[in-house]
């Protein structure tokens, strides 16, 4: 699988339909590579003309923002959108609510106005324009159900996408009792990924597995990096991992079309 990077796809004196940002998770993250596999193979399989910023992306400054480094995060943000600028970006797609949520409405303040779209809703789009195609088969019989992302859900309104998306698949979805506006975090916004949590009573990933548990589901879906290593955390601190799987949305749309 070539993906082509900004810089060749300029070269050749080409644009992409979009640019997909990859994101730190999604570059370094073993079990988050996974899911941007998934992602561009869905792309190709629609033929979606898009591009990569390869070693030219770096991180948005999304955790250093909200670790309360804003020094930092504007040093890392404005080098970003120099390069983006550079490129001439109008679309960019991305898998990671965190990436999403900062270049759609913290980067126009220092200058980069994009069209920013959560991978989700360019899902939902791919599969509504009938660009994508998938055969739910093999998750008929499966209790589904979707652990909504801060940052796609509360924080930028977004909740029907991801369900319209998973509803292809043919399974049963069955909601959480906290969802959608009422949704829990996962337990890392707000940088806890980076550190160890305050002194309290429990973990919040263990407090989300628990409202996941009590839906017995088979799969959690997921449409955020971050989210799935914490409920894949709280799965195994429960040992239910043998019953119970974490997957992206793409993954799961992957896997329902054979790819």
């Amino acid at each position: 699988m070539k993906i082509p990077t900004m810089a060749e796809m300029t070269a050749s004196g080409e644009q992409p339909e979009v640019l997909f940002w990859v994101g730190c998770m999604g570059s370094f993250d073993d079990r988050a590579k996974k899911i941007t596999k998934a992602f561009a193979k869905l792309l190709i399989k629609s033929n979606v003309k898009f591009a990569v910023l390869g070693a030219e992306e770096s991180c948005t400054g999304d955790p250093a923002k909200r670790a309360g480094n804003e020094f930092l995060y504007q040093m890392q943000a404005f080098a970003n959108v120099q390069v983006l600028n550079g490129y001439e970006v109008k679309r960019i797609v991305t898998s990671c609510p965190h990436c999403f949520n900062i270049l759609k409405n913290e980067y126009p303040e220092l200058g980069g106005n994009y069209e920013v779209i959560h991978h989700t809703q360019f899902l939902q789009r791919l599969l509504n324009e009938g660009r994508l195609e998938v055969k739910g088969g093999s998750f008929k019989g499966k209790r589904i159900t979707f652990h909504d992302p801060c940052y796609l859900g509360r924080a930028n309104g977004e909740y029907e996408a991801p369900r319209e998306v998973l509803a292809k698949l043919d399974a049963e979805l069955t909601e959480m009792k906290r969802c959608k506006d009422r949704g829990l975090c996962c337990g890392a916004g707000g940088a806890q990924m980076f550190k160890e949590a305050e002194k309290g009573d429990k973990e919040v990933n263990v407090e989300r597995t628990e409202d996941v548990l009590e839906v017995k589901p088979d799969i959690v879906a997921a449409g955020c990096p971050f989210c799935n290593t914490m409920m894949t955390d709280g799965v195994k601190h429960f040992n239910k991992e043998s019953e119970i799987e974490v997957k992206d949305i793409a993954e799961l749309i992957a896997e329902a079309a054979d790819l």
